[in-house]
């Protein structure tokens, strides 16, 4: 498979980033998209257009046109729709975009990444399309962490009975269900992995369980890269042998486990370093404050008479200034970074 090449980094070989963007995908994404005969294509979840600005690479060649959803698009993705005449923006969530507009040959779910919000894109795009006519259907974050574990960007669009135990500000780990410290981190995010109505995966199993009619393959890359696509659609064979050789492949399966645990360590290794940082700069910081007082004590005029009559008291007494002052130029040769 020839590699895509782009202007617009992708991250997803730096190993300081999560490598989060489905343009990492691109050489499995756009073959899919042109076997399909793509022409019209929704994303839903556009933010800041990094996506966005591949598919628009990949539409230009191809004659196709890309609308990008997201409720608060960044300026990156507004100056990009200002810029290009292919590109429609549709500032709303996917909920309420989806109803008004023209059904598109495809759609990218790559929004807010819960059960609820997922079930009800599939249920709207069914509604507008009938199983016998649905569009090819690209997915992100089939695998681990949201798989089986919902996040919100707004948990208030959320109904209550979806979103009864979020946690917020808080770390998740693979292979731990629960919370972690210094985990990857996650504003609002389910407390536990697992169980009903939980993670994007589990949303799309439960609507293809009652849709024979459609076949789905999960490529387990990149946090997951999930396709779904009609059994009697006339490119369906061209997007079963294009995906068949990476669909769940154990192989790449383990390899993408891999690097989520890396990632997850890393991300504690650095929080870890961040808290002794900080403890550090604090111990600093009262060092100097203990020195500007011993210093201030030194240089006291009632040390100085303390000491005499001590010293009348009883003669072996030792100075008291110069001991301090001993301690203080110790302590400053000790730090001293020459």
């Amino acid at each position: 498979m020839e590699r895509f090449e782009t202007a617009v980094p992708l991250r997803g070989d730096d190993p300081g980033q999560w490598g989060a963007s489905m343009a990492n995908m691109s050489e499995i994404m756009f073959p899919v998209l042109d076997a399909a005969g793509v022409r019209s294509l929704a994303e839903i979840g556009a933010y800041a257009g990094d996506l966005t600005a591949v598919l628009l690479e990949w539409a230009g060649p191809a004659g196709a046109t890309v609308i990008a959803v997201d409720p608060t698009p960044q300026q990156a993705l507004l100056d990009l729709a200002e810029e290009r005449a292919e590109l429609r923006l549709e500032q709303a969530t996917s909920l309420d975009a989806i109803p008004r507009m023209d059904l598109p040959d495809a759609f990218i779910i790559d929004g807010d990444h819960n059960y609820f919000t997922v079930s009800e894109e599939l249920k709207l795009i069914e509604e507008r399309a009938g199983e016998a006519a649905m569009p090819l259907l690209l997915f992100h974050d089939v695998c681990w962490p949201h798989a089986r574990r919902d996040a919100y960007y707004a948990p208030d669009r959320i109904p209550e009975e979806y979103r009864s135990t979020i946690a917020s500000g808080v770390g998740i780990a693979p292979g731990e269900p629960g919370l972690t410290y210094g985990g990857l981190p996650y504003v609002h995010v389910q407390e536990r992995e697992g169980g009903e109505r939980n993670g994007v995966l589990t949303a799309i199993e439960d609507f293809l369980e009652e849709r024979p009619g459609l076949e789905f393959a999960l490529l387990p890359m990149f946090f997951g890269f999930g396709v779904c696509w009609r059994r009697d659609a006339p490119y369906a064979g061209a997007l079963r042998s294009l995906t068949a050789p990476l669909d769940r492949n154990p192989v790449i399966a383990r390899l993408e486990w891999n690097r989520v645990c890396t990632l997850a360590e890393s991300h504690v290794a650095r929080t870890h370093l961040a808290v002794l940082k900080e403890k550090h700069t604090e111990q600093q910081a009262r060092c100097r404050r203990q020195e500007d007082l011993l210093r201030e004590v030194e240089r006291s005029t009632r040390l100085r008479i303390a000491e005499k009559l001590a010293r009348f008291r009883r003669r072996d007494q030792p100075d008291m200034r110069a001991r301090i002052a001993a301690e203080l130029d110790s302590g400053a040769s000790a730090t001293d970074p020459a």
